[in-house]
């Protein structure tokens, strides 16, 4: 799970695996799996960088480093 920030203040947890894509419109928008969007005060490149640190922690990175 990789912590975001919604534009209210109020800090809470999600499934990378589940993110279809990310957008800045101006904030950032996630669209989940489910088909649901999510809008968060977090930049694009510090999502991505969560969500490699997520995955390099779990281990779905091993191979390819």
């Amino acid at each position: 799970m990789i912590k975001v920030t919604r534009l209210d203040g109020v800090e809470y947890y999600i499934n990378p695996h589940q993110i279809e894509s990310i957008e800045t419109k101006p904030d950032t928008t996630m669209l989940m799996l489910s088909g649901k969007y999510v809008v968060v005060r977090d930049k694009v490149e510090d999502i991505i960088k969560k969500i490699i640190e997520y995955r390099t922690k779990i281990g779905i990175f091993g191979n390819e480093l």
